[in-house]
């Protein structure tokens, strides 16, 4: 984490009434980061997904539900701190419509849902040598 996204997550936790959580992560969504930021500033984007074979290659742990997180726009900048606040894991090709609107992108339709997320998926496993299959697993974040 980035010391502009420390001293974001101390000044937040200052003015709270609560004990600050011991563990943050701070990262950037997807292939467009500042769009999807604003979806979730603007309350549009509820819900996030990844595959859990990134989680492995980043050595990343996966998701769990109370997780705290800070978004970064692409200059690296913190914007938002989000709550997890639940986690399923599920093939691709099982993703219910509910979920794919609550991403918010695009029109907010399954179809587009699933037509941007093929796209994400098979250019970052081809980038590693890997095929994409509809059957991925991957990791459903509702915040």
């Amino acid at each position: 984490m980035n010391e502009a996204s420390k001293v974001y997550w101390d000044r937040y936790w200052d003015s709270q009434s609560k004990e600050k959580p011991k563990k943050v992560d701070a990262w950037q969504f997807g292939a467009s980061p500042d769009y999807l930021d604003q979806l979730v500033i603007d309350g549009v984007k509820t819900a996030t997904c990844s595959g859990p074979i990134f989680y492995g290659m980043e050595n990343e742990p996966m998701p769990s539900v109370g997780d705290y997180s800070i978004i970064l726009n692409s200059k690296d900048e913190p914007l938002a701190i989000i709550k997890t606040v639940d986690v399923q894991i599920m093939p691709l090709n099982k993703v219910p419509e509910e979920f794919a609107i609550a991403e918010g992108e695009g029109d907010i339709t399954y179809q587009y849902w699933r037509e941007t997320h093929e796209k994400f998926f098979s250019e970052e496993l081809s980038a590693v040598g890997l095929e994409y299959s509809e059957e991925m697993m991957l990791v459903f974040i509702t915040i």
